[in-house]
Protein backbone atom coordinates (compact mmCIF):
# COMPACT_ATOMS: atom_id res chain seq x y z
CA UNK A 1 0.00 0.00 0.00
CA UNK A 2 1.44 3.68 -0.99
CA UNK A 3 2.55 5.57 1.91
CA UNK A 4 0.22 8.42 1.29
CA UNK A 5 -2.78 5.81 1.72
CA UNK A 6 -1.57 4.20 4.82
CA UNK A 7 -1.21 7.85 6.25
CA UNK A 8 -4.48 8.64 5.65
CA UNK A 9 -6.01 5.71 6.65
CA UNK A 10 -4.39 5.90 10.23
CA UNK A 11 -5.42 9.02 10.66
CA UNK A 12 -8.59 8.84 9.76
CA UNK A 13 -9.08 5.83 12.26
CA UNK A 14 -7.52 7.81 15.12
CA UNK A 15 -10.54 10.70 14.36
CA UNK A 16 -13.27 8.65 13.04
CA UNK A 17 -14.79 9.27 16.40
CA UNK A 18 -15.14 13.12 16.25
CA UNK A 19 -16.23 12.03 12.38
CA UNK A 20 -19.22 10.16 13.65
CA UNK A 21 -19.91 12.43 16.51
CA UNK A 22 -20.72 14.86 13.84
CA UNK A 23 -22.67 12.65 12.05
CA UNK A 24 -25.17 11.75 15.05
CA UNK A 25 -25.26 15.27 15.61
CA UNK A 26 -27.09 16.16 12.33
CA UNK A 27 -28.87 12.94 11.24
CA UNK A 28 -30.94 11.06 13.01
CA UNK A 29 -31.17 7.73 10.61
CA UNK A 30 -28.23 5.28 10.76
CA UNK A 31 -28.39 5.44 7.24
CA UNK A 32 -28.04 8.72 6.81
CA UNK A 33 -25.48 8.96 9.17
CA UNK A 34 -23.65 6.49 7.23
CA UNK A 35 -23.64 8.49 4.17
CA UNK A 36 -22.77 11.14 5.11
CA UNK A 37 -19.43 9.76 6.94
CA UNK A 38 -18.88 8.50 3.50
CA UNK A 39 -18.70 11.92 2.02
CA UNK A 40 -16.88 13.08 4.82
CA UNK A 41 -14.46 10.38 3.95
CA UNK A 42 -14.40 11.14 -0.07
CA UNK A 43 -14.02 14.93 1.04
CA UNK A 44 -11.26 14.47 3.35
CA UNK A 45 -9.43 12.18 0.44
CA UNK A 46 -9.87 14.33 -1.96
CA UNK A 47 -8.15 17.11 -0.17
CA UNK A 48 -5.40 15.31 1.76
CA UNK A 49 -2.86 16.17 -0.60
CA UNK A 50 -3.44 19.83 -0.42
CA UNK A 51 -3.10 19.66 3.92
CA UNK A 52 -0.28 21.86 4.59
CA UNK A 53 0.05 21.30 8.31
CA UNK A 54 -0.82 25.10 9.30
CA UNK A 55 -3.14 23.99 11.92
CA UNK A 56 -3.51 20.24 13.84
CA UNK A 57 -4.70 17.38 11.64
CA UNK A 58 -7.88 17.38 13.79
CA UNK A 59 -8.98 20.36 13.56
CA UNK A 60 -8.61 20.14 9.21
CA UNK A 61 -10.78 17.19 9.57
CA UNK A 62 -13.15 18.78 11.76
CA UNK A 63 -13.82 21.96 9.41
CA UNK A 64 -13.46 19.47 6.22
CA UNK A 65 -16.29 17.25 8.04
CA UNK A 66 -18.50 20.31 9.21
CA UNK A 67 -18.41 22.15 5.84
CA UNK A 68 -19.43 19.16 4.02
CA UNK A 69 -22.10 18.14 6.71
CA UNK A 70 -23.37 21.59 6.29
CA UNK A 71 -23.24 21.51 2.57
CA UNK A 72 -25.45 18.42 2.42
CA UNK A 73 -27.79 20.00 5.16
CA UNK A 74 -28.13 22.90 2.34
CA UNK A 75 -29.05 21.12 -0.40
CA UNK A 76 -31.29 18.59 1.87
CA UNK A 77 -33.50 21.63 2.64
CA UNK A 78 -33.20 22.96 -0.78
CA UNK A 79 -34.93 19.79 -2.12
CA UNK A 80 -37.00 19.29 0.82
CA UNK A 81 -40.78 17.89 -0.17
CA UNK A 82 -43.72 20.43 0.70
CA UNK A 83 -44.76 18.23 3.58
CA UNK A 84 -42.19 18.20 6.37
CA UNK A 85 -41.61 15.43 9.35
CA UNK A 86 -42.64 16.26 13.24
CA UNK A 87 -41.01 14.70 15.63
CA UNK A 88 -44.13 12.75 16.63
CA UNK A 89 -43.00 10.71 13.65
CA UNK A 90 -40.11 9.47 14.96
CA UNK A 91 -39.95 6.35 16.63
CA UNK A 92 -36.65 5.10 19.23
CA UNK A 93 -35.80 1.65 19.85
CA UNK A 94 -35.75 2.28 23.51
CA UNK A 95 -37.39 4.85 25.84
CA UNK A 96 -34.99 8.16 25.73
CA UNK A 97 -35.29 8.18 29.73
CA UNK A 98 -33.43 5.24 30.02
CA UNK A 99 -30.47 7.17 28.69
CA UNK A 100 -29.18 10.44 28.96
CA UNK A 101 -26.69 9.86 25.82
CA UNK A 102 -29.80 10.03 23.49
CA UNK A 103 -31.76 12.16 25.18
CA UNK A 104 -28.64 14.80 25.05
CA UNK A 105 -28.65 13.80 21.02
CA UNK A 106 -32.14 14.81 20.86
CA UNK A 107 -31.60 18.07 22.17
CA UNK A 108 -28.57 18.75 20.29
CA UNK A 109 -30.48 17.89 17.18
CA UNK A 110 -32.72 20.51 18.13
CA UNK A 111 -29.90 23.26 18.04
CA UNK A 112 -29.17 25.85 14.99
CA UNK A 113 -26.10 24.29 12.59
CA UNK A 114 -23.87 26.83 14.02
CA UNK A 115 -24.73 26.35 17.84
CA UNK A 116 -24.69 22.26 17.26
CA UNK A 117 -21.23 22.30 15.71
CA UNK A 118 -19.53 24.54 18.80
CA UNK A 119 -21.14 22.06 21.51
CA UNK A 120 -19.56 19.30 19.63
CA UNK A 121 -16.07 20.84 19.69
CA UNK A 122 -16.56 21.88 23.24
CA UNK A 123 -17.42 18.53 24.04
CA UNK A 124 -14.82 17.13 22.06
CA UNK A 125 -12.64 19.91 24.69
CA UNK A 126 -11.81 22.39 21.99
CA UNK A 127 -10.87 25.76 23.49
CA UNK A 128 -12.43 28.58 22.79
CA UNK A 129 -9.61 29.97 20.46
CA UNK A 130 -9.63 26.74 18.65
CA UNK A 131 -13.37 26.69 17.81
CA UNK A 132 -13.25 30.11 16.64
CA UNK A 133 -10.24 29.04 14.25
CA UNK A 134 -12.19 26.42 13.15
CA UNK A 135 -15.62 27.99 12.61
CA UNK A 136 -14.12 31.24 11.59
CA UNK A 137 -15.47 33.46 14.38
CA UNK A 138 -14.08 35.52 17.21
CA UNK A 139 -13.22 33.93 20.37
CA UNK A 140 -15.82 36.50 22.40
CA UNK A 141 -18.37 35.25 19.75
CA UNK A 142 -17.64 31.76 20.35
CA UNK A 143 -18.11 32.68 24.37
CA UNK A 144 -21.34 34.50 24.46
CA UNK A 145 -22.47 31.85 21.62
CA UNK A 146 -21.71 28.92 24.34
CA UNK A 147 -22.65 30.68 27.30
CA UNK A 148 -26.34 30.92 25.79
CA UNK A 149 -26.00 27.48 24.19
CA UNK A 150 -25.51 26.10 27.73
CA UNK A 151 -28.33 27.94 29.36
CA UNK A 152 -30.64 26.92 26.43
CA UNK A 153 -29.70 23.28 26.67
CA UNK A 154 -29.96 23.27 30.49
CA UNK A 155 -33.27 24.46 30.37
CA UNK A 156 -34.44 21.58 26.93
CA UNK A 157 -32.68 19.01 29.02
CA UNK A 158 -34.11 19.44 32.00
CA UNK A 159 -37.62 20.17 30.64
CA UNK A 160 -37.06 16.97 28.57
CA UNK A 161 -35.91 15.11 31.33
CA UNK A 162 -38.38 15.81 33.68
CA UNK A 163 -41.00 14.99 30.73
CA UNK A 164 -39.77 11.61 29.85
CA UNK A 165 -39.37 10.85 33.86
CA UNK A 166 -43.23 11.09 34.17
CA UNK A 167 -45.39 8.18 34.50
Amino acid sequence: MEPQKRDFIRIVELNQGVIRSLCKAYYVSPEDQKDVFQDIIFQLWKSFETFRGESKISTWIYRVSLNTILAKVRNERRKVATESISRSDLTFSKAVADDDTELLNMVLLSLKDLDKAIVILYLEEYKNKEISQILNLTPANVSTRLSRVKTELKAKFKTQHYEFKQP
